[in-house]
């Protein structure tokens, strides 16, 4: 992984395709590479290069004044096979440099094909796995590109999204995908490709999303779909949500303060024309679950990654409380491969902020395959888990840029809070509370605002624990979650390290490593669990630890109290978690960290 962007039209190439790196920056990446069809004659005709390790800066930097042509195709590459360097870097050649290869993805049997290829006499410039794919491609017997990658593609195992050009084959990109992201962009005697809509939409809104299994080629007045078998497929364009200006920063000076500000307006958003007063419950047509297969099921089972999972396991407590329905969550990238027992009367969701997470998506594929309800809680529409799935809730957080997720969190724990609402009005939540939970999801885009109007204080604080070189984080049953996420978040953006317990467990081995070097953030809700927090508070004070409180009024045995404002108990983990994205956001900030682009992560993770 990371990011793939193509060209074919009339149009000047390079500029466009480094212009479309830049905007799939925030994906994370260690190199960036560039390839086109010269449109020169003799020696300077046919495939052209240029790469590098580090920033699309570097890459214009690379590009030589003379890099004309049309066609071409970039990328930008995140580690998996081979260390980030200049040789490392895609687009991957062929020996005769007839092929060029953009890839995202693993090529599993990527070492027995290489030992093969090796014996057969081919020299290989990389250490990646994507290399044998363009010595496949230019080996193939096979007279049409498209079949030239098709017989390629045939001994491959593994995940990939490519993007191919050819010497012999200047009018046309082909491409093809296998769990990992290929759009197409559609314009006027134009065609685009590219692993995120962000690279297409400053020139077209017109897109075609290929499915698992499926290839395009793409030339300057059309474009055609078809499986790897060959066979073709039917596709319409769709218009996507969001323009190009949603991807620009807006006066922020990073992607992670602009996202974390908009969380009041993507709040309203999820919430829009969804509210039903008359029945106090929501409107969730895209479930595809009537009232009796509802009623019907007897657990719920969430699974995500990272941050969504952390949303899920909010959203299964919200689920037990207000449907009373046994649910948990579970990481995908465990369920998947723990051989779980699929349960027929179990309603699976699946979370994903970019909708092709491929651990969560291989899991929704097993459910499948083994005839589970699956709906799905994703932030992109017509990404492969909306698509594989039966159903399922949007959460309209709208483009986040950042590696690290805020506002899609939020407004993913916002989404269960409406499932939650909805399935408990089908069950046996009353009529009033329905009415409670819904003015009190009303109430959260302006408490957003309030709890934004602190900045100021809260970077103060960052300023105090950016000393830190590791704090704790600890929470109770709704807090937990919290502080799992919180402590997620300081770790990704601000590299110090933390840990996240429930408050009860400190006391069964984590209190050994309190002390004054080692910050406590608590989350302590006015809720019926009070009492047991501020005893926590208590035993972590008498051993002379330092403890920053997130709560609903000040608390005498912390140092530091961050005030939230109160909603019903149920949705407070929505607000609580806010502040502490500014703490770790103005902590990295006091530190330097680079922090829409975090060291060794990536924004959409694609790979296993």
């Amino acid at each position: 992984m990371c990011g793939i962007v193509g060209y074919i039209g009339q149009r000047d190439v390079a500029p466009l395709l480094l212009e479309g790196l830049q905007r799939l920056e925030y994906r994370g990446y260690d190199s960036a590479g560039i390839a086109i069809h010269s449109s020169g004659t003799g020696k300077s005709a046919g495939l052209k290069t240029a790469k590098t390790k580090g920033r699309v800066r570097d890459l214009e930097e690379r590009v030589p004044a003379v890099f004309e042509g049309t066609t071409g195709i970039a990328h930008t590459r995140w580690a998996t096979h081979g260390a980030p360097n200049d040789v490392n870097a895609h687009p991957h050649l062929d020996a005769a440099e007839k092929v060029a290869v953009v890839h995202n993805g693993i090529i599993d049997n990527a070492s027995e094909l290489r030992a093969k290829l090796t014996a057969d006499g081919v020299d290989f410039a990389s250490e990646t796995d994507t290399e044998v794919l363009s010595h496949l491609i230019a080996r193939a017997q096979a007279e049409r590109l498209e079949a030239k990658v098709q017989e390629a593609l045939r001994l491959v195992e593994g995940t990939y999204g490519i993007a191919v050009l050819h010497a012999d084959f200047p009018d046309r990109i082909v491409v093809a995908r296998n769990g990992s992201p290929v759009v197409l962009g559609i314009g006027e005697h134009e065609m685009f490709v590219a692993s995120d809509v962000a690279a297409l939409v400053s020139h077209t809104r017109q897109v075609v999303t290929l499915d698992d299994g499926e290839m395009a080629t793409i030339k300057a007045d059309d474009y055609r779909t078809y499986t790897t078998e060959g066979s073709r497929t039917s596709t319409s364009p769709e218009t996507v949500e969001w323009a190009a200006e949603s991807y620009d920063m807006g006066g922020h000076d990073t992607y992670m303060h602009k996202e974390i500000a908009e969380q009041a307006d993507a709040v309203d958003r999820v919430l829009r024309g969804r509210i039903d007063e008359r029945f106090a419950t929501v409107h969730l047509g895209g479930l595809n679950l009537d009232a009796r297969e509802a009623r019907r099921m007897r657990r719920v089972k969430i699974l995500g990654c990272g941050s969504a999972y952390h949303a899920g396991m909010i959203g299964a407590q919200m689920i037990e409380e207000l449907a009373r329905v046994p649910a948990d969550a579970e990481p995908a990238s465990e369920f998947r491969y723990r051989n779980a027992v699929v349960d027929p009367d179990t309603l699976y969701i699946a979370v994903s902020q970019s909708g092709e997470t491929y651990d969560t998506l291989a899991a929704v594929q097993e459910l499948k395959r083994k005839g589970a309800r699956v709906l799905g809680v994703v932030n992109v529409v017509g990404s492969a888990i909306a698509r594989e799935t039966d159903g399922g809730v949007y959460v309209h957080a709208g483009p986040e840029v950042c590696v690290v997720s805020t506002k899609c969190f939020t407004n993913t724990a916002v989404a269960f809070a409406l499932l939650a609402l909805h399935l408990g009005r089908i069950r046996d939540l009353s009529v009033a509370d329905g009415k409670r939970i819904i003015e009190g999801l009303r109430r959260l885009p302006g408490q957003i605002d309030e709890i934004m109007r602190a900045e100021d204080d809260i970077k103060k604080l960052a300023a105090d624990y950016a000393e830190a070189k590791s704090m704790m984080f600890v929470g109770r049953v709704r807090g937990y979650p919290v502080a799992r996420e919180a402590s997620l978040k300081l770790k990704e953006v601000s590299y110090i390290h933390a840990e996240a317990y429930p408050a009860s467990e400190l006391k069964h081995g984590p209190l050994a490593l309190i002390e004054p070097a080692v910050p406590t953030v608590a989350i302590v809700p006015d809720d019926e669990l009070l009492d047991k927090n501020r005893a926590t508070l208590e035993e972590i004070k008498a051993r002379s630890g330092k403890i920053l409180a997130v709560a609903h009024q000040e608390q005498e045995k912390a140092d530091h109290t961050i005030v939230v404002p109160r909603n019903e108990v149920e949705l407070d983990p929505v607000l609580m978690g806010i502040p502490l994205q500014l703490l770790a956001y103005h902590t990295a900030l006091a530190l330097g960290r680079d922090i829409d682009k975090p060291r060794n992560l990536a924004k959409s993770v694609t790979v296993e």
